[in-house]
Parts: structure tokens; sequence; C-alpha cells
């Protein structure tokens, strides 16, 4: 009997006895038009520009709804609390965007609320207080700055021109709304819009995307410009680079805080327009290109070092801490 194997029967060089054998791979089934416009092709979800639109939707209809139940049934018959409209409009600022925010990342982006950048743990705390921190030693930096050049005049500490209860009630009525637009601003700019601008685009697009629209957002504000409108948007960008240098949102939640609070409330400057109780009173009166004016360092040439210096700060603390995102929250995002 002949046992010798035929040649066409011999394994060739790299072949092995599975691969012969083994079923080829089923095709994919083809997308209908339908998923193709609606779907995201890598899961069972609506694709990152729907998911905006929703979001967006949602945030208009809870801003309406909550804005008219509250002027209407609240203000309407209370009217000593028109003192304090400003606080109230945030207040329904922050429950529509962190409403519209909860509920479309957990039900149409199938999330968790917590993979926006927002792990609670002992850094969560450090890069909040670290990002005040910077904010603080920017605008201190800017008003020196300002002041050595003969650019604004110190006329005197707001505790000496007003009752010191007054003063520190002010005070930190404003720390806890800037406190409440850090968050909500920093919660749906960088950390809705610009995440699922990435899912969708990529990351170049998503911070220009998302920094182009947080500076329009700003766009009723006292002595808006065009130059304050570039300010912002280089303001932007900084902010996202405090999320994208560590991947959760507590670093640009902690700047976007100390930002406004020491600009206004402690340097005297005005905040994107707006005035603010101060501590520190002076007069800016050096040239409008550089200072900002009357809208403030966003809008003046003096913010672009600050920013630089920031950004450099923001660079040696994420070198030595690390992002620390684990597995699992890197696929959730």
């Amino acid at each position: 009997m002949n046992t010798t194997t035929p040649p066409e029967k011999l394994n060739q060089p790299g072949e092995t006895a599975s691969e012969e054998t083994a079923p080829p791979e089923p095709a994919q089934p083809k997308r209908s038009f339908f998923q193709i416009v609606f779907l995201s092709p890598q899961e069972p979800r609506l694709r990152a520009g729907w998911r905006l639109t929703i979001q967006f939707i949602l945030l208009v209809t809870l801003l309406f709804g909550l804005q008219y139940i509250i002027g209407y049934y609240l203000l309407g018959n209370i009217p000593a609390l028109a003192t304090y409209s400003f606080l109230i409009s945030e207040i329904i600022m922050l429950f529509a965007i962190t409403g519209s925010v909860f509920v479309s990342r957990t039900i149409i982006d199938n999330r968790s609320f917590a993979s926006l950048g927002l792990k609670i743990n002992p850094k969560a705390w450090l890069d909040l207080a670290v990002g005040i921190g910077i904010a603080a030693l920017m605008m201190g930096i800017i008003f020196l700055a300002e002041w050595a050049l003969g650019w604004l005049t110190f006329q005197d500490f707001a505790w000496n021109l007003q009752p010191l209860k007054t003063m520190l009630v002010n005070i930190l009525l404003f720390l806890g709304i800037f406190i409440i637009v850090g968050w909500q601003e920093e919660l749906l700019t960088r950390g809705y819009w610009l995440q699922n601008l990435e899912d969708g685009l990529n990351i170049y697009w998503a911070v220009a995307i998302s920094s182009l629209i947080f500076s329009v957002a700003h766009l009723a504000n006292p002595n808006f410009s065009i130059v304050s409108l570039i300010g912002l948007i280089v303001s932007g960008l900084f902010l996202a680079y405090g999320y994208i240098s560590t991947r959760q949102l507590w670093l640009p939640i902690g700047l976007h805080i100390g930002w406004n609070f020491f600009e206004g409330n402690i340097f005297g400057f005005p905040v994107s327009g707006l005035n603010v109780p101060r501590l520190i009173v002076h007069t800016v009166k050096g040239p409008i290109l550089w200072t900002g004016g009357s809208f403030g360092p966003e809008a003046g040439l003096i913010l672009l070092p600050a920013l630089a210096i920031g950004a450099f700060f923001i660079w040696t603390y994420t070198q030595s801490t690390g992002t620390e995102i684990s597995e699992d929250e890197d696929q959730e995002n």
C-alpha cells in the first residue's frame, strides 16, 4: 500500500490544518438608510449629532419651563425676591443644564453621568483646588502687571467703603453664584458638547466648535464685541486644555470658578462685562486693546500671556500627577 501523502495535501510553510478548515467569517449585514443616518456604526445608539440635538431641545424646554413656573408662581407673588433675580436665574440654569445633560448622557448616550469626567475621588478635589489656585495666580499677575504699567489706579479696599457684614454677604453670595456658573458651563461645554463632538468628529474640531459656542453663549453680556468674542474663544481653548490634560472636568471647573471669583470679587475687574462686588476698588485707565476696558481682561491682549502662564502650570501639574483614567472609564468615554 502506498502511504505517501500526495504533494497537494502537504501543508505549505506557515499553514496549519485549522487554517485550512476554518469557516469564513460571516458577512456584516448591510445597514439600512435609517441606520446610516441615525445610528452610530460602532454601537446601537444615536449618532453624536442627533444626541446633541436632543440634549439642546431638552435644555431649552427645561429652561423656559422653569423660568415660566418660577417667574409666575414665585417671583410674581414675592416681589422681594427680585433682589436676588441674578442668583435665581443661575439656579434655573443650573437645573436646566444639569438635568438635560444627566438625562441625555444616561438615556440617549447610554453612558454613565460620571463618564463625562466626574469621577469623585481624592484627585478630583485636588484638581478642583489646583484649578482655583492657578486661576487666582493668573488674575493676580494681570492685576500686578496693569498696576505696574500705570494702567489702573488703586482707590481703596471695600471694607473701608461699606459695612464689613454687607461686604462679606455680597462676596459670599457671588462666590456661590460663580461655583454654580463654573459647574454648569463646564458640564455643558467641556463635558457634554465637547465629548460628543469628539465622538462624531475628532478632538480638534470638538475643541474648536465647543470653544466657539462657549464664546457666543456670552453674546448678551454687557459691552460684548468682536474682540471679546475672540478672547472668550481663546479662553475656551484654555479650559479645554484643562479637560484634555486630565480627561476629567474637575480641573476646568476649578479654573472657571477661580477665574470669575478672583477676577471680579477679589481683584475688582469686570467679569465678561458684568460688574460684581469687589474687595479691591480701582479704576482702569490703560489702553483698551490691552486691558479689555469695560468688558474686562477677556477682551484685552493682557489675557494672552496670562493664559500662557496658566497653561504652563496646568502642564506642570498634570505631568507630576498623571491622568489616572481606568480602562473602563476610557472605554466609556
